[in-house]
């Protein structure tokens, strides 16, 4: 007997995509990551800006302290895992770098300064998308 009824299928149909998917959120650590790491590279480089402008002299204790925070923003940070990898890999080999040398110059710490000054400056001028991360 014929109806107007649709067939059923065998197969179910998907789930509706407008809730949010199991690999959409970020992970638990990423915020604690950020803001953890963000202390630590304003403690480094709140050390490194006085010996800066005090005139005074610094063992490398705050570089690595500097480096190991931008270590852990990076990771908590960056979505790009090319990117990610790299500037970890970079900054913990010059932590581990400065920390075998055991002395910081002067211009180690103008670099320093200028580069965070330049870090700063470009993610204040960049904005991303809303949902979308770096």
């Amino acid at each position: 007997m014929p109806t107007d009824l649709p067939e059923r299928s065998a197969t179910p149909s998907p789930a509706p995509s407008g809730g949010p998917q199991p690999h959409d959120h970020e992970p638990h650590t990423y915020v604690p990551g950020m803001i953890i790491g963000s202390a630590l590279v304003f403690l480094g480089f709140l050390t490194i800006f006085l010996s800066l402008s005090g005139g005074f002299e610094i063992d490398y204790k705050p570089l690595v302290l500097y480096f190991s925070g931008l270590a852990i923003w990076a990771y908590s940070a960056i979505a790009n895992l090319t990117i990610r990898y790299t500037v970890v890999i970079v900054v913990v080999t010059l932590a581990l770098a400065i920390a075998h040398y055991g002395e910081v110059h002067f211009w180690h710490k103008q670099v320093i300064f200028w580069a965070t000054v330049l870090m700063v400056v470009y993610f204040m001028l960049t904005s991303a998308a809303p949902g979308k991360r770096n």
